[in-house]
């Protein structure tokens, strides 16, 4: 008898364990809207304003494709008195890069940091309500001094911004050597994920450089929280595909909607520098520029590169790169023809030849360390002191006083018709 007794305490007991581990006898939980004494009214207004944050938006889009840009309306639901902001980026990626110069306000001291990312989407954009409109004209106004991270808390977007924060950026700590040599400098550690996200907001404005770029007011919220948009899709862009999600905080987002952006031939796509460009006009343009610049005795770059910089939205960068090459094609053909009128100094061009050996490691490196402002600042005083060099030697008081010069002139002339004669006999 007392073995059955004690098996029974052991058998209940047990089973108290089990059900107390499992929850049993743990509060119950109160119904949807049910408070409790302590503070009611609070928690009532805590569980619908949880409640309403859990119902993310709906996003309706009225085509899936583009053929080069267009106009996509978009359209959707968000919870009621909420501002409804549209995150647009596309699946194609570029590098955006920013050399961080600029002296501590505490120690006065310069990092000379350069950051950088593979993996900056070739578009991207921020479509805010439209109630922001005076908000974006002030931050228009401010020029090239506006900042994106301050334009998201302003415009109330930085509840949408995700997508380029998620990113990876690297760093380096760069120096003048490293320049030399041809070096970025020395990488530097991972940013944790705060830093990134600050990071990525200056590659976004070093990468877009224009707030309407960025950012535009277009969204239309009505009191029953329905929403409509038109979302223009500029050409030139790159194609594929492109995302579109409905934020109304940082906790309630919806799922992206995709579109693609089609293009054909004549437009192509230039992957390094995130945009599509009719070929036919900058071939023309370097037809004409060629045929210029072999006559000057050059192969003319410093015509191209402004003139790339300023007509198609390609990155300084970028535009410096490509010519580089192309030059070879008016050069290879320019050293073929001066060379059989006798008019190269193989010498002389050799020794300058080795100088810009030199300077070809160095310039490639310093181009990602300036801006696209500080390029065309320092190009456009390049170009107008060689000019005011050339006006002033075509001047008759110069030519005057250097008769040397008059006859080394008179001489090629005279080579030039000779060979021209021998070429005719």
């Amino acid at each position: 008898m007392k073995r059955f007794w004690l098996s029974l305490v052991i058998a209940v007991t047990a089973a108290f364990i089990m059900l107390w581990q499992n929850g049993a006898f743990a509060e119950k939980p109160k119904p949807a809207g049910q408070a409790v004494k302590s503070g009611a009214g609070t928690d009532a207004k805590a569980g619908a304003k949880n409640a309403s944050r859990a119902v993310a938006p709906t996003v309706l889009i009225d085509k899936t494709s583009l053929n080069n840009g267009g106009t996509i309306i978009v359209t959707g639901q968000a919870p009621v008195g909420k501002p409804v902001y549209l995150e647009v980026w596309a699946e194609k990626t570029v590098r955006a890069s920013r050399f961080d110069a600029e002296a501590d306000k505490e120690t006065g001291k310069r990092p000379y940091i350069l950051y950088m990312t593979h993996e900056m989407p070739a578009y991207y954009k921020i479509f805010v309500p439209r109630e922001q409109k005076e908000n974006l004209d002030i931050i228009r106004k401010e020029g090239k001094k506006w900042s994106y991270s301050k334009a998201l808390k302003d415009l109330g977007a930085d509840v949408a911004y995700s997508v380029p924060g998620a990113r990876k950026i690297d760093r380096y700590q760069a120096t003048l050597m490293g320049s030399i040599i041809g070096s970025r400098g020395t990488p530097l550690p991972t940013m944790d994920e705060k830093e990134n996200a600050k990071r990525s907001m200056q590659l976004v404005k070093a990468r877009f450089i224009s707030s309407d770029k960025v950012f535009s007011a277009d969204v239309e919220v009505h009191p029953d929280g329905s929403y409509k948009a038109e979302i223009k899709i500029r050409k030139g862009l790159a194609p594929g595909t492109y995302y579109l999600s409905a934020a109304v905080d940082k906790n309630t987002k919806s799922r992206p909607v995709s579109f693609d952006n089609k293009i054909n031939f004549p437009l192509v796509y230039l992957s390094n520098g995130g945009t599509s460009v009719n070929l036919f006009g900058p071939f023309f343009l370097t037809l004409a520029i060629a045929i210029f610049g072999v006559l000057m005795g050059a192969g003319g770059g410093f015509i191209m590169n402004p003139l790339l910089v300023s007509i198609w939205p390609i990155p300084h960068t970028i535009v410096a790169g490509t010519v580089m090459p192309t030059v070879l094609f008016s050069q290879g053909s320019g050293i073929y023809n001066y060379s059989k009128i006798k008019f190269i100094s193989w010498k002389l061009g050799v020794a300058i030849g080795l100088a810009m050996v030199v300077g070809g490691f160095i310039g490639p490196k310093l181009t990602e360390l300036i801006t696209l402002e500080q390029f065309k600042f320092v190009f456009g005083w390049i170009l107008l002191i060689l000019a005011g060099l050339m006006f002033w030697q075509t001047t008759p008081g110069y030519l005057e006083k250097n008769k040397k010069e008059q006859a080394i002139l008179k001489e090629f002339k005279k080579k030039a018709e000779e060979a021209a004669k021998t070429k005719q006999g």
